[in-house]
């Protein structure tokens, strides 16, 4: 564990996997830093007593040719394509997500239904005005009475604060290029532009996620590039403007590795607060700041074999506490066992919350209580259940964020053999694919002394969600052997 590394890989999830695979099929002398047992981060699938379930729902569709390439061949057939449903309940109704025109008409009434294309109207027909906020960018785009019926209560079950607080950019990156109008043209078949929101089918790995990542785990290894588990750094040392070498605890030791460059898919202000000499006051207040939404998942192992048809349901209903639920059988029925489903019903809450804190068994009983209260389930066919704690599950996009990740990232910048990527490493709410890019580029960066910019994934126009390929990012692919 003392010798000197070409590069070390922090955190072993889809983004850092990702940058150790490019770096293995070049050869490279490096080693891949966990702190969690397992790999896939974020990602992984549990099992349970024979059933396999998610942390949330991992839809697999890119953009990005390379990404999918990777994909198909780690699974090959094993690589299922999906059929997307997925629903809101509100008002002891559902409502397919995205939200369909017609649909709304049918069952919110032709009363209400002209009430929120009024709401549309009248926010169209005002000056147009800057989105710095969820509500106020929802609301440009749906209106006012749709958003507060169908976008207010479940945000803020996600977030735990209001909308008004939650910065436009996660909207932006959400919901891309989709509207009231789109909705309603696409619903009437009146026109065909391809909208992120409006996926109709996906793929997804046979046992879940953690299937995915396990096979890339084991690629990285057989390249030569160690994965060293439960093994979470502790301390980055730098000296003029260059990282040296990191410390890692592992079997209850310290154990520094000199080091020619560092991947970092860590929380941002982690990485910030690890650097030894320490962070200006300026530099650890920002990475203070930076805020995570956890998520409690409690699966339940119900002998109902289909209870709904759907992928998730979105739960628009001040009755439960939960905000979505799962349906893993109908994400892949190898998920479960013969005769039975998994569900994942998902809490989203700050650590520390009472639901954070609750017993597997209640937890499991608090679960069983909402969804039968609103008829999704029936609790006397549920045969088993166990709750896990995912913390820093959702990077949050308050008030505060902007100001503080760029505190910490002009500090960081700095360091010119550091790398930030991923969700975490970049405080961004990428998906799987674009967090895998991130990892790809900024291995690049490392071997070509690149100059992509990893930040800029996801994000428009550098990213073109809707096809093509970025002119600032590679046309080759960093996945396969050169």
């Amino acid at each position: 564990m003392s010798d000197r590394l070409d590069a070390a890989v922090l955190g072993a999830g889809p983004a850092g996997l990702s940058a150790a695979y490019v770096l293995a099929l070049r050869q490279a002398n490096v080693a891949v830093f966990e702190a969690d047992a397992v790999v896939g981060g974020l990602a992984r699938t549990v099992e349970y007593e024979g059933s396999r379930f998610d942390l949330g729902g991992h839809r697999f569709f890119t953009r990005l040719p390379q990404v999918e390439r990777l994909w198909l061949d780690l699974l090959d057939a094993d690589l299922l394509v999906r059929p997307r449903l997925s629903r809101i309940y509100y008002q002891n109704r559902y409502f397919t997500y995205p939200l369909q025109a017609k649909e709304i008409i049918g069952r919110l009434g032709m009363g209400e239904a002209t009430l929120c294309a009024m709401s549309y109207l009248w926010n169209a027909a005002r000056p147009s005005r800057p989105s710095e906020s969820f509500e106020e960018w929802v609301t440009n785009r749906f209106g006012k009475r749709l958003y507060n019926a169908f976008f207010r209560g479940y945000t803020e079950k996600v977030w735990g604060i209001p909308g008004s607080e939650i910065r436009s950019e996660w909207a932006a990156q959400r919901i891309k290029n989709f509207s009231f109008p789109k909705a309603l043209m696409s619903s009437l078949r009146l026109k065909h532009e391809p909208v992120t929101s409006l996926i109709e089918e996906f793929h997804y790995p046979r046992l879940g996620p953690g299937q995915l990542w396990e096979a890339l785990a084991e690629r990285v290894r057989d390249g030569g590039v160690p994965i060293h588990l439960e093994t979470p750094v502790v301390r980055v040392r730098h000296a003029g403007g260059r990282v040296e070498s990191i410390a890692v605890r592992q079997d209850g030791r310290e154990v520094e590795r000199p080091v020619g460059a560092l991947l970092s898919s860590i929380p941002l202000g982690e990485l910030a607060l690890s650097l030894d000499p320490p962070v200006p006051d300026e530099v650890r207040a920002a990475a203070g700041r930076l805020r995570y939404r956890s998520l409690v998942v409690v699966a339940l192992v119900t002998t109902e074999p289909q209870p709904f048809p759907d992928n998730w349901i979105y739960l628009q209903d001040p009755r439960t506490r939960a905000g979505r639920v799962q349906n893993y059988g109908a994400w892949s029925e190898a998920m479960v066992q013969p005769h039975t489903t998994c569900l994942g019903v998902e809490y989203f809450c700050f650590e520390g919350e009472p639901v954070w804190e609750m017993e597997s068994d209640d937890a499991v009983e608090l679960a069983k209580a909402e969804l039968a209260g609103i008829g999704l389930i029936d609790p006397a066919r549920v045969v088993g259940g166990t709750k896990v704690n995912v913390p820093k599950a959702y990077p949050m996009y308050d008030r505060d964020y902007a100001d503080a990740v760029a505190v910490i990232r002009r500090h960081l910048e700095g360091l010119g053999n550091l790398q930030t990527f991923g969700r975490n490493g970049l405080h961004r709410y990428n998906n799987q694919d674009h967090s895998m890019w991130t990892g790809a580029l900024a291995a690049l960066n490392v071997l070509d002394g690149s100059e992509y910019d990893v930040w800029s994934v996801n994000t428009d126009p550098a990213y073109l969600e809707e096809g093509g390929t970025p002119v600032d990012h590679p046309l080759v692919d960093p996945f396969r052997p050169r």
